[in-house]
This record gives C-alpha cells, sequence and structure tokens, in this order.
C-alpha cells in the first residue's frame, strides 16, 4: 500500500470494480473465498484482520467489508487516519486470488441481513477449508466467530486490482492502465 491517501481535496479515482466483473473476475467473488484486509499506519506498520463477511455494490462500484469490531482496532483506526486499504479474496483450494486496493476507505452502517450474510460467509469457508483439512468447528467457532452484535463495516471503491494467484502472473495489474 504505497500510494498516499488521497487529499480531501481530491475525487476518488474511477473504480476498477465493474471492469473486474465484465472481465470474469466476478466467478471468483462469488466464490468461497477467504478475505484478508490490509492497512497501514502513519509509520507504515502494516495491520492485517480477517473479513467476516462482504458486500459487493456493483452500481456504487464499491466493496464493504463486514469486520469483527473486537479484531479491528487497528484497522479502523489505519483507516481513519489514511483511507488507505487493501484486500485479497483468495479461494484456499486453488490459490486463486485477486487483490483490490482503495484510497477512500470509510466506516459504513451495518445493514440488518450483515449478520446472516456474517453466517452463511461463515459456513461456506468452513465447507471450502474443510476440503483442504481444516477442521470446521475452527472455522465457525473460532477464526470467523464474530457474534454478540460486534459488526462493523467499512466501505471503499477499488481503484487498483492485481492478480495474486500464485505463478507467472502474479503481481500483475488488472483493468484501465494496465501494462
Amino acid at each position: 500500500m504505497s500510494a498516499p491517501a488521497p487529499s480531501s481535496s481530491l475525487s476518488t479515482p474511477p473504480s476498477t470494480l465493474a471492469g473486474l466483473l465484465d472481465a470474469g473476475h466476478a466467478a471468483l467473488l462469488q466464490r468461497r473465498v477467504s478475505v484478508i484486509v490490509g492497512t497501514r499506519d502513519a509509520a507504515l506498520v502494516p495491520h492485517l484482520m480477517r473479513a467476516t463477511g462482504y458486500r459487493i455494490d456493483a452500481a456504487a462500484g464499491t466493496v464493504t467489508l463486514l469486520l469483527c469490531a473486537v479484531q479491528a482496532g487497528d484497522t479502523l483506526a489505519d483507516i481513519a487516519a489514511n483511507q488507505a486499504i487493501a484486500v485479497v479474496f483468495s479461494e484456499p483450494t486453488t490459490h486463486q486470488t485477486l487483490q483490490l486496493k482503495g484510497f477512500d476507505a470509510r466506516h459504513a452502517p451495518v445493514q440488518a441481513d450483515d449478520a446472516a450474510r456474517v453466517a452463511a460467509y461463515r459456513e461456506t469457508l468452513a465447507d471450502e477449508l474443510g476440503e483442504i483439512g481444516i477442521p470446521r468447528d475452527l472455522i465457525v467457532g473460532g477464526l470467523l466467530n464474530c457474534s454478540g452484535g460486534n459488526l462493523v463495516a467499512v466501505t471503499f471503491t477499488p481503484t487498483l486490482a492485481f492478480r495474486q494467484t500464485p505463478g507467472a502472473h502474479a503481481g500483475e495489474r488488472i483493468g484501465s492502465g494496465a501494462p
């Protein structure tokens, strides 16, 4: 996340989301993916956490991440300070991976159906990870357990996208302006 956060006087660059969805990357985003969120503080110290679910708003060109509030302190502080975010969507059984970056991340309201979305995400990711031998109860009862209404939401406009599937094309930029 080396690009600086945009100045408040600058508008957010156009979203790359529509191009990604048109280019066939929508299929990955609809599969059983693990979602890791990365931010950084003013000293460029990174902070990582696992999202507990997500929403994609193709019309608005945004992605909303659902995070467990008790685990998200550093991430939320970073977003409040600089709005920079990088999110990796990775399918564990294939390692197919897509990274999205944005520079306008912000707190968003949790929607009424988000708790159900998180529960469904937890189950599908447990199914995916079960295929590689990770016990279901570790995922459902531990890793993605965010009970007690502790959800927070963060929305951002993806302005950069990269292939991160291991191999010759890892790190390749996707979308407009890509070399």
